[in-house]
């Protein structure tokens, strides 16, 4: 007769090591996009903001370049790109009636990925679009 005493402190174990780890990792991925996505939406809202906010043109991409880097910093993640489109034309930038259009996108890996398997594989692209009016009542500028 075998006796099975202590076994079932074993299984439970590892049972639990073996369904808690694949848990763990998949609530950690989802918390570094979750950051992703957070800090491409605050960067492309900041740096609409910040472009109406300029006095010309040149100034106003440089200032949002800046907003989206200082957003996209505060959230941990690096700036990859930032596409700024004046609306209905890129004549109309900062013109009564006219828009701004802020589309911000960057690349999130995911933890614990080797880079051996190259970047594309083990990371997650996210951006956002954020359209700013200019105001229709505003002094041109």
């Amino acid at each position: 007769m075998r006796r099975d005493e202590g076994t079932a402190t074993v299984e439970f174990v590892w049972l639990s090591i073996l369904l808690l780890v694949p848990l763990v990792y998949v609530v950690l991925a989802v918390f570094d996009v979750q950051r992703a996505a957070y800090g491409t939406s605050s960067a492309s809202r900041a740096a609409a903001r910040a472009f109406l906010q300029a006095p010309d043109v040149a100034v106003a991409e440089r200032r949002a370049e800046a907003a989206a880097a200082l957003a996209l910093g505060d959230q941990g993640l690096e700036r990859t790109r930032v596409r700024i489109v004046c609306l209905p034309t890129s004549a109309d930038c900062l013109q009564p009636g006219s828009s701004v259009r802020v589309r911000v996108e960057t690349t999130q890996r995911l933890p614990l990925t080797p880079s051996v398997l190259g970047d594309d594989l083990g990371s997650i692209t996210v951006d956002s679009t954020h359209t700013q009016p200019y105001g229709t009542y505003r002094r041109a500028r």
